[in-house]
């Protein structure tokens, strides 16, 4: 989150699906695909 704004809502459900599987041990493949895919579309194009 860079100059103040907030988290999208693709980015809030990957951080949830994240600790849900740091919790259960459940859906770690999954939860490890949604951060990738939000951390590449937060990326910033040049």
């Amino acid at each position: 989150m860079a100059n103040g704004t907030y988290p999208s809502k693709r980015k809030l459900a990957a951080s949830s699906l994240q600790s849900k599987a740091d919790r259960t041990g459940q859906g770690k493949a999954r939860a490890r695909t949604a951060q990738s895919e939000t951390d590449q579309l937060d990326l910033k194009k040049h």
